[in-house]
């Protein structure tokens, strides 16, 4: 079984961009401050979690509970006999009904606790070098194209100049090609992968002609957060389908998105989103334990679209001109955020020690009940989780995050050098992330790494991972291996 999950990429072209916007507008550009009131149903269910997990473990005081009622000790010749005149001095009935409730137990134990799934490995598509555009490269073919004002180019070159890309990121052919051909074939040829009719995963079937009887899901319409909400999807069904593997297949196919229209909420996707992708191996074989990277902890999806401003906030229309485009709202920032709010308060509970949690109740339960006047407390992530993947979207959230986490540069570092060298590459990015985490060699067996993404609708999804090993980077083929002791590298606020 392989799941193929390939992201909308008109909706994955708008998330990003807007989070990434110049410094006009700048409260539109801002996460709302963490500080403020956090929702308690959100707490609630971080908690429904951690004790549906924990009714699992309940089950084995519980087993050998009925065991010792049992009084049967076999460690020696003496105890063998006392069984025997045991048996026949009680009550058969009452031992047999103790001895199959015990056999009861341990087998819905061991049929109903979660399967583990395990991440075998997973891959980054690194272009070819002569797909690599420069900032010079981006504003020539900009121009060339001779749909834009020149007050739209001089804005599209302001927001390149803060965007925090660097100068090889990577273009399709139909978009680095003059004139600008964004047509089907080219679009296709963009590694074969795109969500076209036949679907992502039908050309994957296609192209390594798997079996007859593979399970293959294509999500379409998800946004940059596509990646996360597929290693759920496939969580779930490995869940079921036990003995098997799942494959996930990311990427953002930008050569059909290019947009040649002059509304400027529709311009960033062409300034921030690049050529990029990623495939991921899971399965729930124990076996593969030896041999997989990381093990999946925990996932959390939170989705504000029953709200009217987060649904709308990223919205695909055509223009004045009739051109298509996304729509970005100016509330996107303030979105993202109370999504992100809400879905790190769920997590919060299945991931924080005991410690964090304690402080963190008690300011909730004093702001709640008794109405004090007090800040909440903010948890320390960090002491939970050693490695942070943040949806590479732009340099604004990545901003936002560092400071409302209360993140170091060195925990920012991965997404930052992910943004300067590949770009916003959607629901991928976070696996450059992991995969420059471990070119670095910062991976240590039982590390945890929390990967965040967010996407249109709107939506914010998190994976937690943990290292069932030491990740050596001289036995990793990932695209940073042969360049990684270029970076970190500064990154201007602005670079002309």
């Amino acid at each position: 079984m392989a799941q193929e999950m390939s992201p909308n990429t008109e909706a994955n072209g708008a998330r990003g961009d807007k989070m990434s916007g110049n410094d006009n507008n700048h409260n539109n550009y801002k996460l709302p401050n963490f500080n403020q009131s956090v929702r308690l149903k959100y707490v609630k269910l971080g908690y429904h979690y951690l004790i549906s997990n924990f009714l699992y473990l309940m089950l084995v005081p519980l087993m050998l509970t009925v065991l010792s009622s049992v009084h049967v000790s076999v460690h020696s010749l003496q105890g063998l006999v006392q069984l025997s005149l045991d048996l026949v001095k009680y009550n058969m009935v009452t031992v047999f009904m103790c001895m199959a409730l015990l056999v009861f137990l341990g087998t819905l134990y061991f049929m109903s606790r979660p399967r583990k799934i395990y991440l075998v490995n997973f891959a980054c598509y690194k272009p070819d070098p002569s797909r690599k555009v420069s900032r010079e490269i981006f504003m020539d073919r900009t121009y060339r194209v001779g749909a834009f004002t020149q007050e739209n180019i001089d804005f599209q070159k302001k927001i390149l100049e803060r965007s925090g890309l660097g100068q090889d990121t990577y273009f399709p052919d139909a978009l680095i090609n003059v004139p600008h051909n964004p047509c089907m074939d080219l679009a296709r040829k963009e590694a074969d992968l795109f969500n076209p009719t036949p679907s992502l995963s039908a050309m994957i079937v296609n192209h390594y002609k798997l079996r007859g009887n593979i399970l293959s899901y294509n999500l379409g319409g998800m946004g940059c957060s596509a990646g996360l909400i597929s290693i759920d999807l496939a969580k779930e069904l490995l869940q079921v389908h036990g003995n098997t593997y799942a494959l996930v297949v990311s990427t953002e196919n930008i050569t059909q998105n290019w947009y040649k229209g002059n509304d400027r909420s529709m311009l960033l996707s062409n300034c921030l989103f690049r050529k990029g992708g990623a495939a991921i191996l899971l399965s729930n074989r124990p076996t593969d334990r030896r041999r997989s990277k990381y093990q999946l902890v925990h996932t959390v999806r939170t989705h504000k679209g029953a709200d009217d401003k987060s649904y709308s906030c990223v919205y695909q229309k055509e223009d004045e001109d009739m051109k298509i485009g996304v729509s970005l709202s100016k509330d996107l920032m303030a979105v993202a955020g109370e999504a992100l709010k809400a879905n790190i308060t769920t997590l919060g509970p299945l991931v924080l020690p005991v410690s964090e949690q304690l402080l963190f109740f008690v300011t909730l339960v004093a702001r709640k009940a008794f109405k004090m006047k007090i800040k909440p407390y903010i948890p320390d992530f960090k002491l939970a989780i050693e490695h942070f993947c943040i949806h590479a979207g732009g340099r604004a959230v990545l901003d936002e995050l560092e400071k409302n986490l209360d993140l170091s540069s060195w925990h920012m570092e991965p997404s930052r050098m992910t943004l300067y060298r590949f770009g916003n590459t959607s629901s991928s990015s976070l696996w450059y992330e992991l995969a420059y985490a471990e070119a670095k060699g910062r991976i240590k067996k039982g590390h945890r790494t929390w990967q965040i993404a967010f996407g249109s609708g709107f939506k914010c999804n998190s994976a937690v991972w943990q290292a069932l090993k030491t990740i050596n980077p001289a036995k990793e083929q990932n695209p940073w291996i042969d360049e990684i002791d270029n970076f970190p590298v500064h990154v201007p606020r602005l670079s002309p």
